[in-house]
This record gives C-alpha cells, structure tokens and sequence, in this order.
C-alpha cells in the first residue's frame, strides 16, 4: 500500500491556522472507562469563504462541545491535503475532508473512517460519459429519465438507466461502449487531478485497450459544465463529467437533454467524509460519529449549517470502505 501523500504535506501544515488544539487527556470519559482529552480540534475544507468562516463553523464545534461535555474547536484547512497533515501531527484529531484525502489519512496514519458524505442521498457517484452522436454510441435510441435532484428529464442509452421513473446514476454500465471511440476520436477530459472529469474515465478507457495518449485528441476543458458544453457545441464528439452534469448547463443550454446524451458510467466514485485520529479513546470516537451522523437531522438550522459549510445533505456511518480503497489504488496511476 502506498504510504505517500499524494501532495506534499510540510507546506500544508505551515497553512494551517491551527487554534486551541491541544489534546493533552485529563478529562474523565462520559462512560468512564478511559480518559478523554480536555479538547479536540476539527479540521476542514469549508464551502464558504472569508469572514463567514468562523460563524459558519460555530454551530457545529458548539453542538459537539454541549453533547460531548469537552471544548471541540474548528480550523480551516487551506486544502485537503492540509487536513490530513493536521492529523498526522495531531493538530487536529477530527478531518472533514475529500476521499482521496481520506484514503491518505488511513494509509499514512492509520487514522479510522467513521463517516461518509451524503449529497442527495447518495454516498458515490458515477462519471458519465457524454456524446452529441448516439448513433455511433447507443445500442438503441436514447430514453428520457428523471434526473431527481433537479426534476429534470435527461436523455440515457445503452439501458444504462433501466427505470422509466427516475435515474439512478449507478455504475459501472455499458462500459463496452467506450470500445467505440475510434482513432483520433476528440475526447474532452478536464484537469488530471479531477476524479469524474479525467482519472476514472482514463481509467475505463485504457480497460477498453484505448492508448488515452495517442489514439484520441484530447480536448482540454475546465469544470463538469465545459465539459458538457463541449460535446453540446461540436468541439468534442465524447466528454466526462460527473453525474449528472447537464443541469450545470440549462439555462445556456436549455435543449441540452436532446443534444448531449449519456450513454456509460464509470465505476462509483466515492464522496469525502469524516477520519478519526486513532489517538482519540473508543468510547469518545463512538459518541463523536453518533453525533455528527444525527447532526443534520437535529434541527432546520443544522440541516442549513451542513449545506452551507460543506455542501452535504448529511453524513452515515456505512463508510464503503473499499469504495475509498479503490479511489487509492486509481490515484496511485496518477500520482507520478
């Protein structure tokens, strides 16, 4: 197993800025049996930005503090790979953080996955291989299906969404099609660090025997919504994004259903979630995840406080383990 981070690390920490901290232990646990530390830090990579950091982060660390009867304090993370640096030198013992991130946090210091991010009901997702020619891609004319977060009707091949209701976005499906992208095919890809826009959909190519570097041009773009304007454009015949993308699109696009049509999923990609350092006592790590696994639920305020500070909908504590064991073995082709 690799026992590198995937970004260097002692830059990352110097970033970090890192208050209240310390987890000297000498606070009885709520159960007994071990010692607690006086305070615990949590680190993360917020979804808003500026002065509304500390406010943003307030409601959580106090819900936590009142039910754990211990001071939990939040710092932001200039990037994923900052938290898990953080951890590893125990300035902070909590990481909210990125999958890839998480895998690292395992890995590296045998940090414990307590929780995984919930967006929408779904704790992974596919990378959706779009085309503007279903007559070359689809085994069959293209279908429209439900896309339920923004009851939007997209168009799907290939039975890669078999219900007439609503589309699930489950992968792996119809992967074979990829076999159809002919030489010199223009295939947009986004940045090599995006695991929808390039790695996983680089990854299904090559196990379709496509030479990624020289049997197709690559169209560079920048985000899932260039991606699909893209193919909706005519500057690529396939692109990849995550699903499902075209509702980025819809004002600017409105037909965009008709001329961008999916027709594979990739292997599920797994969101971020929630590491543990494993310094923390058992009982203290048990009651932590029940309460941040219940957080989003525990009022209309905290379900808001999610959305706001990392765009989730909750977190679960049925971590899929070996979803994130995967996204390691995929970021490993693109670590060099």
């Amino acid at each position: 197993m690799r026992k590198t981070l995937l970004l260097t690390g002692v830059a990352a920490v110097a970033a970090l800025a890192l208050a209240g901290c310390s987890p000297a232990a000498s606070s009885p646990s709520a159960t007994g049996t071990a010692s607690w530390p006086d305070s615990i830090t949590i680190s993360l990579v917020p979804s808003v930005e500026g002065e509304d950091l500390a406010e943003a982060l307030d409601p959580l660390t106090s819900y936590l503090s009142e039910n754990l009867g211990i001071e939990v304090n939040g710092v932001v993370a200039t990037d994923y790979a900052a938290t898990v640096e953080a951890l590893g030198s125990d300035q902070a013992q909590v990481i909210i953080t990125d999958a890839g991130s998480l895998y690292n946090a395992t890995e590296r210091y045998d940090a414990n996955l307590v929780l995984r991010d919930v967006r929408f009901g779904a704790t992974s997702y596919a990378s959706v291989a779009y085309t503007n020619n279903p007559d070359k891609y689809c085994a069959e004319a293209p279908v429209m299906v439900t896309y339920a977060a923004s009851d939007t009707p997209l168009s799907y091949c290939n039975g890669i969404e078999p219900g007439a209701d609503a589309a699930t976005g489950a992968g792996p499906a119809a992967l074979k099609a990829l076999d159809k992208i002919s030489k010199g095919t223009k295939v947009a890809l986004q940045a090599a660090t995006s695991p929808a826009g390039y790695q996983y959909p680089v990854v299904a190519m090559r196990d379709a025997g496509i030479d990624t570097d020289a049997d197709i041009t690559q169209v560079p773009v920048e985000g899932n919504n260039n991606a699909v304007l893209s193919v909706y454009n005519g500057d690529a015949e396939v692109s990849f994004g995550y699903w499902d993308a075209r509702t980025t699109v819809l004002k600017e696009a409105p037909d965009v259903a008709d001329k961008v049509v999916a027709f594979a999923y990739t292997e599920m990609i797994p969101n971020g979630g929630v590491a543990v350092s494993k310094s923390l006592p058992a009982d203290l790590t048990k009651q932590l995840t029940t309460l941040m696994a219940g957080y989003a639920d525990s009022s209309d305020a905290a379900k808001k406080v999610m959305f706001d500070l990392v765009g989730l909908s909750g977190w679960t504590d049925k971590t899929a383990p070996d979803e994130i064991t995967r996204y390691g073995e995929i970021l490993d082709q693109f670590s060099n």
